[in-house]
Formats: C-alpha cells, structure tokens, sequence
C-alpha cells in the first residue's frame, strides 16, 4: 500500500513539472510567434521604401544624400531584422533592430520634411499612395509590436514565478527581452517659449 501511494505521488510531481515544462515551451513559441507578425509588417514596409525613394529621386535630384540615407539606414534595418528573427527575444538582437529600426525612422522623417518643399512631389499620386501605405504599415509594426511585447511579458513572468523557475533553470529557458522603438523627438524634451 505504501509503494502504491509513492507512486501516486511521484507521478503526481512527474505530471506538475511536465505541466509547468509545456507551460513555459508554449508561452515561449506564443512570443516567437508574435515576432513573426513583426517580421511580416517590417518586411512590407521594407519593401515600401525603395518605391518611395525612386518616386522622390525625380523631384529631389538635389537632396541625394538624403535618399541614399534613407536607402542604407533601410538596409541596416533588413539586416537588423534578420539578426532579430534568427533568435526573437535576444537582447543583443533586440538592441541592434531598435537602434536601426529608429535610425530609419529618423531618415524617413527627414525625407518626409524635404518632401514638403516640394510641392509637385507631395501632389504626386504614387508619393501619396506610398506614405500611405508606408503610415499604414507603420500602425501595423506599433500593433504587432506591442503583442510581442505582451507575450514576452508572459513568458518572462511564466519563467520567473516559483516554482516555474525551477523547471526553467534545469532547461534553460533564457528571459527574452522586449522590442522598444522609439522615435528620437519622442526622447527630447518638449521646448516651451513664451516670447
């Protein structure tokens, strides 16, 4: 009878951290795949830039720099993505695309401020249709973000919590970090004048 009642329990223990174990796996792939939605909205707007540049080029033959800006600070930015989807919830991978994700975003600001100079380019239909999608996509990127963001929240506090922390040091689970991009006017302080 006694043997009987140990093995209850250690079946009981067994099934607890098998349990706990599928707990911490499922919360895991949960944040993968919410990168994964990040993946797709980056991409698309990847894939926006080069026709906003080349429909800017014919109107702005004197700003090349800016354009060429634009174009490499996308490129770092593929580059970043590619190194954040080869292990989503890194810290080191969620850095880089950050920073790259923000220097974008301040090279689009910049060509988004030239355009207005230019009043043939900002009548342009495509120029149009383009910021558009591209502020659609942008919406997109901010929604998905804040998902993975939820759902690396989860897993993090999935793995910290005890007992749960037990199970996830004996296999590793490694805490993953949060996607946070900020725009760099959003950092600076706000200056009020009175004159």
């Amino acid at each position: 009878m006694g043997s009987i009642v140990f093995l209850v329990i250690v079946a009981a223990v067994a099934f607890w951290a098998i349990g706990l174990y599928n707990g911490l796996v499922t919360a895991r792939n949960a944040y993968k795949n919410a990168f994964a939605q990040i993946d797709v909205q980056l991409t698309r707007r990847y894939d926006l830039i080069p026709n906003l540049v080349e429909t800017a080029k014919g109107y702005m033959k004197h700003e090349r720099e800016t354009l060429e800006a634009v174009i490499q600070a996308r490129n770092s930015a593929v580059s970043g993505l590619s190194a954040a989807k080869a292990n989503p919830g890194d810290a080191a991978a969620m850095q880089q695309l950050a920073q790259s994700e923000g220097a974008l975003g301040a090279t689009l600001g910049r060509l988004f401020a030239l355009a207005e100079a230019y009043p043939d380019l900002k009548a342009n239909q495509n120029m149009m249709q383009l910021s558009e999608e591209l502020t659609s996509t942008e919406n997109k990127v901010a929604f998905a973000r804040q998902a993975f963001n939820d759902s690396v929240m989860t897993y993090n506090n999935q793995r910290e919590v005890f007992p749960n922390s037990l199970i996830a040091g004996m296999f590793n689970f490694q805490p993953a970090e949060l996607l946070q991009i900020e725009a760099p006017e959003k950092r600076e302080p706000v200056k009020v004048s009175f004159t």
